[in-house]
């Protein structure tokens, strides 16, 4: 059969069996994710079928899932939402970092795979899914709780620290020296600087470039200019993930909206496509080896998220069924700790079990953040429905 029948073939087949995962997914109420990553390992290398048409495809379209993700990650976001919540959390992000970060990175060292893995693995593990986070708030209709605002908050500091950890991440990886390191390091600090004064100051300049009356303008623009800082972040050894967030930071108002409307489509299908083929690069094989850790770490990451958002929801109006709601919500790990196992993976510079430990951990968090949410919710309504009867009765 010609190579592009084959490709078409294994890709319809690819698209549709991530449809029917997708669906499975929603029935049963959990995130995609860990769904996207089985299919990638049952599709990949040492997997039942082995898709061999499509690679380079599928990696290109990987790296565009990164940017899209990252991308509709940054529209959320103000640079007045990250000032503000520098200034109120700053806190709460130190404690996040160091009760997550580490775990991580013990477990690195205690394989074996040094510094580099200790960096990588402490990346893994600390930062949560703001993607699952979202969409299980909004599912469990607890966007407007009074605890929800330390969570979000946390999740801004960690999406901010991202745009530092990353470029240094990569430094490490490609074994820049010191110079280098720290050069690529200052660029992204500048850049960081850059785009929170032009966000906050001529956010509707930069606005002004990708909009148009006209739908399909706008998406061409908007995802060219993407493409485009993200290539050139990348060529400036900053992560091209980063160049898309800051970017998403900088377009601003209804424009943000528009542009989140229009790409979401977009961004699942390509984010689909990256969980999938970080899937296609671990072997099956490997996961059982490395289990053991993976549940070892899951355990202890779960009780230090709820500690996180124990302490971040720590507020006199939140009561302790909140800041127990606010912990929970912030399990599920996901998309970046995927991006962070996957620069790990390319650079070749780790040992080869860090792929299939990130995989597994993911797959066990993914699953676990949003059902511990739906387990804590009860204790939610509970507590409403006090609040709702002391509102009736006059607090008496």
């Amino acid at each position: 059969m010609p190579h592009t029948a084959t490709a078409l073939i294994e890709l319809g087949a690819l698209f549709f069996g991530l449809g029917v995962l997708g669906r499975l997914a929603t029935r049963i109420g959990v995130s995609p994710v860990p769904l996207y990553l089985l299919g990638g390992l049952a599709f990949g290398s040492g997997g039942l079928l082995p898709l061999s048409g499509i690679t380079s495809f599928a990696e290109l379209a990987s790296e565009v899932g990164v940017v899209l993700l990252l991308l509709l990650l940054g529209l959320e976001y103000t640079a007045a939402d990250l000032v503000s919540g520098l200034r109120k959390s700053w806190l709460a992000g130190v404690v996040d970092m160091l009760l997550n970060a580490l775990p991580g990175a013990a477990v690195a060292l205690l394989l074996g795979w040094g510094p580099l893995g200790a960096l990588a693995m402490a990346g893994v593990t600390w930062v949560s899914s703001s993607g699952i986070i979202a969409k299980v708030l909004g599912d469990l209709g607890r966007l407007g709780n009074r605890e929800t605002p330390a969570v979000l908050s946390v999740l801004v500091l960690e999406d901010l620290a991202m745009a530092l950890y990353l470029p240094i991440t990569t430094a490490a990886l490609a074994g820049l020296g010191l110079a280098a390191g720290l050069r690529t390091v200052g660029v992204a600090m500048a850049l960081l600087a850059v785009v929170l004064v032009v966000a906050l100051r001529y956010g509707r300049f930069v606005s002004l470039i990708v909009e148009s009356p006209s739908s399909e303008v706008f998406l061409l623009r908007l995802l060219g200019v993407a493409l485009l800082v993200a290539g050139l972040a990348s060529e400036l050894q900053v992560s091209a993930g980063v160049g898309a967030f800051l970017l998403g930071i900088a377009i601003s108002d209804e424009t943000a909206e528009n542009a989140t409307r229009v790409l979401a489509p977009l961004r699942d299908l390509f984010a689909a496509m990256f969980f999938v083929v970080f899937g296609f690069n671990t072997h099956p094989g490997a996961i059982p080896a490395v289990l053991p850790a993976a549940l070892g770490l899951a355990v202890v990451t779960t009780l230090t998220k709820i500690a996180t958002g124990w302490f971040a929801a720590r507020g006199s109006t939140v009561s302790s069924a909140g800041r127990l709601r606010a912990g929970a919500a912030l399990v599920a790990r996901g998309e970046f700790s995927i991006v962070i196992a996957g620069l790990a993976l390319t650079s070749g510079a780790l040992n080869p079990g860090l792929a299939p430990l990130a995989t597994a951990y993911v797959l066990l968090m993914a699953v676990l953040g949003p059902v511990l949410a739906r387990v804590i919710d009860p204790i939610g309504r509970a507590d409403r429905g006090v609040l709702n009867r002391l509102a009736r009765t006059g607090g008496s």
